[in-house]
């Protein structure tokens, strides 16, 4: 199959676009093409329309083929090339690119199957009340056998829309909105944090929301495990989207711990307050002026985690700087003092405030665990400590120290 770097949203709703094949000679699929781009799927699905397309593939609608065309019943077809651009290096698999390529498929895959009940489940099996706010994969399709293996498509449920487009919408917000939104976050987190994973990458465009306002958690594709022996791989203050960024990522590269996901929802939960984000900065020494600014400067004791070599008091950030000078950079700021949240949010909740305040505390060690956010008074009316689930089993990394090969990797998923 080849892929296009035609724009997908060009076929959206236009039905010419897409040419609908007889029967393929694999028992039980069919053909389609959209944009140039062929796809190859079981009958059980039918195709709908095109909806977006990104660096590792093409999101579509599809239905199962028995069920009437309604909203509630759509779901997602996700289609990744595995000649794929493998992530800011753009390798392919015969550039020797193979085991960057099984790592951006097989980590965000295996998370989400374990998170949302380690199994493929049917499309329209009803709901319990253990869900877990955490995007479920409904299915995968098998390839027609190892040798034509070149793509992976994954079913997902339907999630009409992000919170980053919501916020940045005419969309009216109530305060009730952003208390279900925020509830929801925290929901999923609480079961995400009690698997041992750290998600280290939330923020807006990862929490899919649908027409109920109904959120689930996506992309999986920068979790880590919370103990440090399940985290093979070197940390990094880029594990977050840098707006979203808590301090100790900035400043520390020894560790970091589940508090680094409350920062980023507290980020996530002010900018739903104030419909733009609370901390902008334009690279990390700006974003780390930004938040004194604003939560005013920390003291030595709530610098107690700095631990790394990275931040200075140069114009341009050097990677490899002393502690020294990461400590002194911290030191030079003027003893600024705290904005007061009513002044940056004058028309919201004093309860909403406090729990924000609570979660965007520069110290992680004294920052709100997801526990005590779900507790506080601001979610009450939310708040059911039965219907807030925990993982049973914690989620293992190990399978990242396989050297697999791209025809295991394709073994795997065919089985």
């Amino acid at each position: 199959m080849s892929s296009s770097t035609a724009s997908i949203e060009e076929a959206a709703g236009v039905a010419a676009a897409v040419a609908v094949g007889k029967d393929d000679a694999r028992l039980g699929t069919h053909s389609f093409v959209v944009s140039g781009t062929t796809f190859q799927v079981d009958t059980k699905y039918k195709f709908i329309k095109p909806i977006g397309h990104g660096a590792y593939g093409v999101v579509m609608y599809v239905v199962p083929s028995s069920a009437r065309v309604s909203p509630s019943h759509l779901i997602y077809l996700h289609t990744c090339w595995c000649s794929f651009q493998i992530g800011a290096k753009h390798r392919d698999w015969r550039q020797g690119g193979h085991q960057e390529g099984v790592q951006s498929i097989r980590r965000p895959y295996r998370c989400e199957a374990h998170l949302a009940g380690n199994q493929t489940a049917p499309a329209f099996r009803p709901r319990k009340r253990t869900y877990t706010r955490i995007i479920t994969i409904v299915d995968l399709l098998p390839p027609p056998s190892l040798a034509l293996f070149e793509d992976v498509y994954i079913i997902s449920d339907l999630m009409e829309t992000d919170l980053h487009r919501i916020i940045y919408s005419r969309q009216p917000l109530s305060d009730d909105h952003i208390q279900y939104f925020l509830y929801q976050i925290l929901r999923a987190l609480k079961y995400i944090h009690s698997s041992n994973v750290l998600h280290r990458d939330l923020k807006p465009s990862n929490l899919l929301l649908n027409s109920n306002c109904d959120l689930k958690v996506c992309d999986f594709g920068l979790a880590r495990g919370v103990e440090p022996d399940e985290d093979n791989m070197e940390l990094t203050e880029y594990v977050v989207t840098r707006w979203y960024r808590a301090p100790e990522i900035m400043l520390s590269t020894k560790e970091y711990t589940k508090a680094i996901d409350i920062w980023s929802t507290g980020c996530i939960f002010a900018e739903l307050l104030g419909r733009k984000p609370m901390f902008p900065g334009d690279d990390y020494i700006h974003q780390l002026q930004i938040i004194c600014d604003k939560l005013g400067t920390p003291t030595e004791d709530e610098l107690h985690f700095v631990t790394s070599e990275k931040a200075s008091t140069q114009p341009t950030p050097c990677p490899h700087s002393k502690r020294q000078e990461e400590t002194r950079f911290m030191k030079s700021q003027p003893n600024k003092p705290k904005i007061p949240l009513d002044r940056l949010f004058p028309n919201v909740k004093p309860n909403a405030l406090d729990l924000l305040d609570k979660m965007l505390v520069f110290d992680p060690s004294k920052r709100i665990s997801v526990e005590e956010a779900l507790q506080h008074p601001y979610l009450e009316s939310l708040h059911n400590s039965d219907d807030e689930p925990k993982s049973t089993k914690p989620f293992s990394f190990e399978f990242e120290k396989e050297n697999l090969t791209k025809r295991r990797l394709q073994e795997l998923i065919a089985e």
